[in-house]
Protein backbone atom coordinates (compact mmCIF):
# COMPACT_ATOMS: atom_id res chain seq x y z
CA UNK A 1 0.00 0.00 0.00
CA UNK A 2 1.34 3.67 -0.89
CA UNK A 3 0.49 6.82 1.38
CA UNK A 4 1.80 10.15 0.76
CA UNK A 5 2.59 10.57 4.48
CA UNK A 6 6.02 10.93 5.78
CA UNK A 7 5.34 10.38 9.27
CA UNK A 8 5.10 6.26 9.61
CA UNK A 9 5.71 4.11 12.86
CA UNK A 10 5.42 0.57 12.87
CA UNK A 11 5.23 -1.31 16.43
CA UNK A 12 3.54 -3.54 18.30
CA UNK A 13 0.01 -3.31 19.74
CA UNK A 14 0.04 -3.51 23.36
CA UNK A 15 -3.80 -2.20 24.53
CA UNK A 16 -6.94 -2.30 22.87
CA UNK A 17 -10.26 -0.59 24.53
CA UNK A 18 -13.04 -0.96 22.84
CA UNK A 19 -16.10 0.72 23.52
CA UNK A 20 -19.69 0.42 22.22
CA UNK A 21 -18.77 3.13 19.56
CA UNK A 22 -15.05 3.73 19.19
CA UNK A 23 -12.00 2.07 19.98
CA UNK A 24 -8.58 2.92 21.28
CA UNK A 25 -5.85 1.25 19.70
CA UNK A 26 -2.16 1.84 21.54
CA UNK A 27 0.98 0.36 19.14
CA UNK A 28 4.67 0.66 21.39
CA UNK A 29 7.40 2.04 18.70
CA UNK A 30 10.91 2.10 20.32
CA UNK A 31 10.30 3.62 24.06
CA UNK A 32 7.25 5.62 22.73
CA UNK A 33 3.37 4.97 22.46
CA UNK A 34 1.62 5.68 19.68
CA UNK A 35 -2.86 6.00 19.89
CA UNK A 36 -5.30 5.87 17.84
CA UNK A 37 -8.91 6.15 17.72
CA UNK A 38 -10.86 4.35 15.24
CA UNK A 39 -14.60 3.23 15.13
CA UNK A 40 -15.30 -0.22 17.30
CA UNK A 41 -16.57 -1.53 13.52
CA UNK A 42 -13.20 -0.06 11.83
CA UNK A 43 -11.47 -2.20 14.22
CA UNK A 44 -12.90 -5.33 13.90
CA UNK A 45 -12.61 -4.68 9.92
CA UNK A 46 -9.35 -4.53 10.14
CA UNK A 47 -9.03 -7.52 12.71
CA UNK A 48 -6.31 -5.54 14.81
CA UNK A 49 -5.29 -7.73 18.30
CA UNK A 50 -2.73 -7.50 21.01
CA UNK A 51 0.81 -8.60 19.63
CA UNK A 52 0.05 -7.40 16.05
CA UNK A 53 2.80 -5.49 13.90
CA UNK A 54 1.01 -2.20 12.79
CA UNK A 55 1.80 1.44 11.09
CA UNK A 56 0.99 4.32 12.45
CA UNK A 57 0.51 6.56 9.45
CA UNK A 58 0.33 10.47 10.70
CA UNK A 59 -0.49 12.92 8.71
CA UNK A 60 -1.54 16.04 10.76
CA UNK A 61 -1.70 20.52 9.64
CA UNK A 62 -1.49 21.07 13.42
CA UNK A 63 0.97 19.75 15.98
CA UNK A 64 1.53 20.85 19.06
CA UNK A 65 5.11 21.23 20.90
CA UNK A 66 4.78 21.84 24.99
CA UNK A 67 7.96 22.20 27.22
CA UNK A 68 7.22 20.38 30.60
Amino acid sequence: MKAGVRNCFTGEIVDIKEGQLMAEVVIKVGDTEVTSVMTTDSLREAGFKIGDTATALIKAINVVLVKP
